[in-house]
């Protein structure tokens, strides 16, 4: 039994949002026995372990709804003679050069790079979507034993695409297909697998069909859609119809499958998008470094479709994508009372609904029953702070450096910010001979 507590709790339950003296007990199976006052539930378990978090804010372990694990070996990278005009250009000349030289052992590497990131901003549950044709089979397996390892829980999926001809692409899709009926089988809620999809403009509809035709029966789809303006040109060009009208004509949509970005989305997509009831994920800090455009996530949200925050692969600090949501949606409205209320809920509300999709217990609230998912955040409140304004002080208060202890499955990740599970410095040492070996691939 793990008890977390004498900190400002937020809960995200409704029925309980917030305690000044909270505390989390959990379970020897990792769930949550209880949230109350703290000094009650010391009473009511005086044997278990207690971590103490007086002075700081306690909270939900955070999920990133669309990650990119392997773009953890791009940071510092330059590519010879890459000088990107437009978003195509972005990926020829850098990411597609990084996915087809990634060896699994590359693969794994970077998983690791990126989750212990993940740990120390306070993620426990990562959607990731993989590329890398240098190595396909196995990858998924890969990046799965290091979730493991980490400790958290992950949806994965490969990228499938044309691009780099049909072999690779039926290799890519059998690597999609083995590890959802693996994935199937496991317990726990700790791992998943989806059908992964690039984009529209590397699919044709044979490919399409023989994504469709392989998947197993109740899983879903995680493709990036309309990220681009070039991917609905494209589609208009050479299939006469905009892109979420083509997935749907090719049974994609649903309420397990993920659309990522949805950037050039019309009215009458987002219809489409609801009526189908599949979930999209916004990706602000990639969006605009990609210079694509900016969503149109209000709107999305006031149609009732259910839109998470991601990153993209641009950071492991959810709450740093939190922030740049926030101002690239006042900044792209020109409104400075825009995404107050509907950026938090994507992040603290939708993506755990999202998660739900898959998952048998609640992750992204401390209340009876759910995942014991939870961090403790170095963050003593200068103003007075309660339920009325919670995501204010998390705003404009809190960044993910300042996550102290990262807990999950009722197991401690990181205490008082050191790696409980692994050696950091004997990972990144290891992470460094890699990724200089890739860039030494990439480069000739």
């Amino acid at each position: 039994m793990l008890l977390v507590g004498a900190g400002k709790l937020i809960t995200r339950d409704p029925a309980q949002p917030f305690l000044e003296n909270g505390c989390v007990a959990m379970d020897e199976k990792g769930l949550i026995a209880a949230v109350g006052d703290t000094d009650a539930l010391k009473a009511r378990y005086p044997g278990a372990e207690f971590l103490d978090a007086a002075g700081c804010v306690i909270m939900p372990g955070l999920i990133n709804a669309h990650n990119h694990t392997y773009s953890a070996f791009a940071r510092g990278l330059s590519v010879k003679g890459y000088a990107p005009k437009g978003f195509l250009d972005v990926l020829e000349g850098m990411w597609w050069t990084l996915d087809r030289n990634l060896s699994v052992e590359n693969t794994m590497l970077s998983a690791q790079a990126c989750f212990i990131e993940c740990v120390e901003n306070g993620v426990t549950t990562v959607i990731d979507h993989h590329a890398g044709y240098g190595g396909v089979e196995g990858s998924l397996a890969a990046i799965a034993g290091q979730a493991d390892r980490f400790g958290l829980r992950a949806c994965l999926c490969y990228e499938v695409s044309d691009r780099e001809g049909p072999e690779l692409m039926r290799r890519a899709v059998a690597e999609n297909t083995g590890f959802m009926e693996w994935a199937a089988k496991q317990s726990g809620d700790k791992i998943f697998g989806m059908m992964g999809m690039h984009a529209q403009f590397t699919l044709s509809n044979e490919t399409l069909e023989y994504c469709m035709s392989r998947i197993p029966q109740g899983a879903g789809c995680h493709i990036h859609v309309a990220e681009g303006i070039d991917d609905v040109y494209l589609c208009l060009k050479e299939h006469g119809k905009r892109p979420v009208f083509r997935l749907h004509d090719h049974g994609v949509l649903g309420e397990n499958t993920i659309l990522g970005h949805c950037t050039h989305v019309s009215e009458a997509e987002m219809d489409l998008i609801k009526g189908s009831d599949t979930m999209v994920v916004h990706n602000p800090e990639s969006n605009m470094g990609n210079a694509v455009g900016c969503p149109p996530v209000l709107s999305m949200v006031q149609k009732g479709i259910l839109i998470g925050l991601g990153t993209d692969g641009y950071t492991q600090d959810m709450l740093e994508s939190y922030k740049v949501a926030n101002l690239l949606h006042k900044h792209n409205l020109c409104d400075p009372a825009a995404a107050w209320g509907e950026i938090p809920e994507m992040l603290f509300g939708n993506n755990a609904r999202m998660c739900s999709r898959m998952m048998e217990k609640p992750v992204g609230i401390l209340k009876e029953g759910a995942h014991g998912d939870l961090i403790v955040i170095d963050y003593d409140p200068p103003t007075p702070m309660g339920e009325s304004n919670i995501n204010g002080h998390i705003l404009f208060g809190m960044n993910g450096r300042m996550v102290r202890d990262t807990v999950a499955g009722g197991k401690i990740l990181m205490r008082d910010r050191t790696l409980t599970l692994v050696d950091k410095a004997e990972i990144l040492a290891k992470c460094r001979e890699g990724a200089k070996d890739l860039w030494a691939r990439i480069n000739g």
